[in-house]
């Protein structure tokens, strides 16, 4: 059992508040949700027959919204593994020796992490046209958010990389490896674990900001759902609006949720590695030598 070391272990009345703290704030929560359900309820909108037409295949419903998760996914990612890559090669130059090179790479972090992503959609859309440069809703899409992350995604590997004990790097210039084997053999190995918590939860932020697609009329799942409303109303009225946004939303919290646990996994799976590494290379004995037994007395030969 390991022991903590930024801070002390309750006591029996820090752990009794805690409970009664934990008991308050679940009523309150519970009491805000039948609040909710009693409104919907009142407003007919849990009628099963509503939320039928998410399952009806008749309908179009469920393909239309399939189709446009599968679209999602597309730009989330092919952005999530160029902005992963990019932002890795713009953390290694920002941390090179060459001044020119890390110039150049901190002006590129710079000026991306300054411009909202949403500018950045824009431009990419509506200003380059002017220059003879058209790109398609996809493209534009797809390219903001890799520009954009990509710096965000270089200052975390940064970091992550400055976190790494200084004699890890020294020990390994020592045994003569040059700079790029220290960077992808001690370096980086390290530094992904320590930072892998911090790059998933960028990365489903980069997964929700692929609704920005619905300003510039690609087909995300936001924007289908908004089609699918606008189809509805005209023949239903106002009658499926709620559920419609409601299965949207669900289903960018279920794939977010997948991504959070493959995260955890994927951290378990390297914090148990690097335990099992860590024992193999300490080489810790099988039994404990007693003192009086290892160090030699008046009467022991040494």
């Amino acid at each position: 059992m390991t022991t903590p070391v930024l801070f002390d272990l309750p006591g029996p009345k820090a752990r009794k508040r805690i409970r009664i703290g934990t008991v308050i704030g679940a009523l309150i929560v519970l009491a805000i949700i039948a609040f909710v359900l009693v409104r919907l309820a009142g407003n007919d909108q849990l009628d099963p027959q509503r939320w039928a037409v998410l399952f009806d295949p008749n309908s179009g419903v469920p393909q239309a919204l399939g189709e446009a998760l599968v679209r999602t996914l597309q730009v989330a990612l092919v952005g999530m593994v160029f902005a992963t890559v990019l932002g890795l090669f713009l953390a290694v130059g920002r941390l090179s020796d060459h001044r020119a090179v890390r110039i150049a790479a901190t002006t590129l972090i710079e000026f991306f992490r300054a411009i909202p992503l949403l500018v950045v959609i824009f431009s990419l859309y509506f200003v380059l046209p002017s220059f003879g440069i058209r790109l398609s809703a996809y493209a534009a899409l797809t390219g903001g958010l890799i520009l954009y992350n990509m710096a965000v995604l270089a200052e975390i590997f940064r970091a992550g990389i400055l976190s790494v004990a200084a004699g890890q790097r020294e020990a390994a210039f020592g045994l003569g490896l040059r700079k790029s084997q220290v960077m992808t053999l001690v370096l980086l190995p390290q530094a992904v674990r320590r930072m892998l918590p911090v790059l998933i939860a960028q990365l489903v932020v980069l997964l929700k900001d692929s609704s920005l697609g619905f300003i510039i009329g690609y087909f995300e799942l936001l924007r289908q759902a908004r089609s699918l409303v606008e189809f509805f109303v005209p023949r239903f009225g106002n009658q499926y609006t709620f559920q419609l946004y409601v299965a949207a939303g669900l289903i960018y919290i279920i794939v977010n949720v997948l991504l959070s646990q493959l995260a955890k996994l994927a951290e378990r799976r390297t914090s148990s590695d690097r335990r099992m590494t860590g024992t193999k290379g300490v080489g810790l004995p099988d039994e404990t030598v007693p003192l009086d037994a290892a160090t030699p007395g008046p009467d022991r030969t040494p």
